[in-house]
């Protein structure tokens, strides 16, 4: 969309997901690309920038800091924002989940989703996709409970749910679940305004548990999350502790990113190798192993 208007160079505001992905489509498409990130991304994030040789600016502070700048840049160079000067079509695109989500579960909608929040556009997006799959005639009904998640660290959103409120008040992040670290949401107002019309809810976890969803996601169905992952898991097992979610329901938990790109958060959580000498018997020493294999250490 930025070559079809004209545009030589495409940028973005960043906590880190968004900018590998515009590193990767402006390199496809050889546009110029500025990404700007927070100084203290993941190591595999920043890599995930370099490899693909765009402009790559660590800004000294938090994702608000580095958003007033790209705005305060936007409109002095005239280059295409991602999201912000051509943020609809950024926004649109995330509407996709909600078109797989329905093909997937046989034209159907789900009866609960859990969505990781950060600036909130994701969760909107995915209700107006659910409804957009109505109004073409694809499915019958949208009978689905839309419900975000936060980490306690950054919680705007979730916090004004919770205290019954249709506006947030902004924070200051301090979570290891950084690409969900934006204290000023964008669309956190529609994020409110699209779960309450769903009759859905919101919720937050500790870092701690945001660390236990990633390893029990991991260990339960083999899928190895970035931090966003542990906060929806998180969530989620929280939503049907509280029996918001019911163990019965059809229940679709959004993974939007991979673990690898954020191992600092689990390193010291998941326990090291058991190692040994290249011997049968110094490993039999070592695990307890019935007859048709398995065991402990």
């Amino acid at each position: 969309r930025a070559r079809e208007l004209g545009f030589e160079t495409v940028a973005c505001a960043s906590t880190g997901n968004l900018a590998n992905s515009v590193s990767a489509h402006a390199a496809s498409a050889n546009l110029h690309c500025y990404v700007f990130i927070p100084g203290d991304l993941e190591a595999a994030k920043v890599l995930g920038n370099l490899i693909y040789k765009p402009h790559v600016v660590e800004v000294e502070g938090n994702y608000d800091d580095v958003n007033r700048l790209c705005s305060e840049i936007a409109g002095e160079h005239g280059w295409a924002f991602v999201n912000i000067n051509i943020r609809p079509y950024y926004a649109e695109g995330s509407k996709t989940l909600a078109f797989e989500t329905v093909e997937q579960l046989g034209w159907k909608t789900p009866d609960q989703v859990v969505i990781p929040m950060a600036s909130g556009s994701l969760l909107t997006k995915i209700w107006k996709g659910l409804h957009e799959m109505k109004y073409v005639g694809l499915i019958d009904d949208v009978r689905t409970k839309i419900n975000g998640a936060q980490a306690e660290g950054c919680s705007p959103i979730s916090t004004a749910f919770k205290a019954g409120r249709d506006f947030f008040k902004p924070v200051k992040p301090k979570t290891i679940a950084k690409s969900l670290a934006i204290g000023n949401p964008a669309d956190g107002y529609y994020a409110l305004k699209a779960t309450a019309e769903s009759k859905g809810a919101m919720d937050m976890v500790t870092d701690e548990e945001v660390v236990e969803g990633i390893q029990l996601l991991a260990q339960t169905e083999g899928i190895f999350a970035e931090t966003a992952g542990g906060v929806t898991i998180g969530v989620l097992k929280k939503l049907v502790k509280q029996g918001i979610i019911k163990k019965n329901e059809v229940t679709v938990a959004y993974i939007t990113g991979n673990g690898l790109k954020t191992q600092e958060a689990v390193i010291d959580a998941v326990g090291r190798p058991t190692r040994i000498q290249p011997s049968l018997v110094a490993f039999e020493k070592n695990f307890k192993l019935g007859k048709n294999g398995g065991g402990d250490s």
